[in-house]
């Protein structure tokens, strides 16, 4: 799940903890939090982790899933074009399998 990195790291170092220490507290791994601060997501054990030792809610930690918007497009019709599109996609297509099955 994605969580906010940079609030991690900051009460990190506001408690003047590096990371093995951070992960030592959390019973995690140096790599794991390593990860954390870098990407930005961690499992659900993890956060819970991080929360029971930072004394926060585990909701405090969770970024919000960001919707994302779909813009539709409008395009002519035209049937030439639509035929060289089916007949490209088709080739890409073969050739993807082919290259999947023939290793």
């Amino acid at each position: 799940m994605d969580i906010n990195a940079q609030l991690i790291k900051d009460r990190r170092m506001s408690n003047n903890w590096t990371q093995q220490h951070l992960a030592d507290a959390c019973g995690l791994s140096l790599r794991t939090i390593q990860r954390v601060e870098r990407y930005g997501n961690a499992s659900n054990e993890t956060v819970a982790s991080l929360a029971a030792v930072f004394e926060i809610d585990q909701s405090d930690i969770v970024v919000e899933e960001r919707e994302i918007e779909v813009v539709e497009m409008s395009v002519p019709s035209n049937p030439w074009i639509e035929r060289i599109i089916l007949s490209v996609s088709s080739s890409v297509i073969g050739f993807l399998v082919a290259t999947y099955v023939l290793g």
